[in-house]
């Protein structure tokens, strides 16, 4: 048991709390922005205990979350400049240890293989998640809205799906609705655009949408359609991870455990 000493220091008795090196550290590229970062978190939390493995608090996994002040990536022409904050905030991660990264934005995304790179530990990859999610729901046709970056450079285009993009003037739309909605600026009223851009599409016949940005995916959470919200794809891949992680620390514990005659 824990016990504080007159002086005032910290004691404790030799009671086995367990292995602290094999504790999970999952690191969260985030604050891109960070009410996205946030909601990311809180979904993270609620479907954890929903696996049913959460029995006490200890049964979390460590989460860093490295919330980086960093240029918001709308706009089609992105500079090195501009990628430079992520790729400092994907070092600290790093060299905290963490095993594995995930990042709270899509456009960060068509750089990947670059940032994978500068750094060891793997980064879940979510162009090829959102695939397997598209796949796994037998979808053959969607509308895509995110950035101008994301959209023109075609980070969810796939040969074997049918990807319509939204137009210049509603990808312009689209940029102004994320940019004010992350100022805070009439919230609702950039949920209201991003919701017209969507509705011309899903009336025409379209009837499946990804929301291929993490601020579209916060704006239009309440809006009715049939979606692959890519922030949940991230999620259960994270999940996934943290499953099969924990699997392979417990068989490790137990390989290293002594063995008694």
């Amino acid at each position: 048991m824990w016990d504080r000493s007159e002086e005032g220091t910290i004691m404790k008795d030799n009671t086995n709390f367990g292995c602290f090196n094999d504790v999970l550290k999952i690191g969260v590229l985030g604050g891109i922005g960070p009410e996205a970062t946030a909601e990311f978190y809180r979904k993270l939390i609620e479907k954890l205990q929903k696996t049913g493995i959460i029995k006490t608090n200890a049964d979390f996994p460590q989460v860093v979350i490295n919330s980086i002040p960093a240029p918001e990536l709308i706009y089609d022409d992105i500079s090195e400049t501009e990628i430079k904050p992520y790729i400092s905030g994907l070092k600290e991660l790093d060299n905290f240890g963490v095993d594995f990264i995930v990042m709270v934005c899509n456009t960060i995304h068509l750089y990947q293989g670059c940032l994978q790179k500068e750094i060891k530990t793997p980064i879940v990859d979510l162009r090829a998640e959102v695939k397997k999610a598209l796949e796994a729901k037998g979808i053959k046709k969607a509308l895509v809205l995110g950035t101008p970056a994301m959209i023109n450079h075609g980070l969810y285009r796939f040969g074997n799906i049918d990807i319509v993009e939204p137009a210049d003037e509603e990808l312009r739309r689209l940029t102004d609705a994320i940019f004010l909605f992350n100022k805070g600026v009439k919230k609702n009223a950039q949920c209201k655009k991003v919701r017209n851009v969507c509705q011309k599409y899903t009336i025409s016949g379209t009837n499946h949408v990804i929301l291929g940005c993490t601020e579209i995916a916060l704006m239009l959470e309440d809006y009715k359609i049939s979606k692959i919200n890519t922030m949940n794809v991230l999620i259960d891949a994270t999940c996934r991870k943290i499953l099969e992680k924990r699997a392979k620390h417990k068989n490790n514990y137990k390989s290293r455990a002594p063995i008694y005659h």
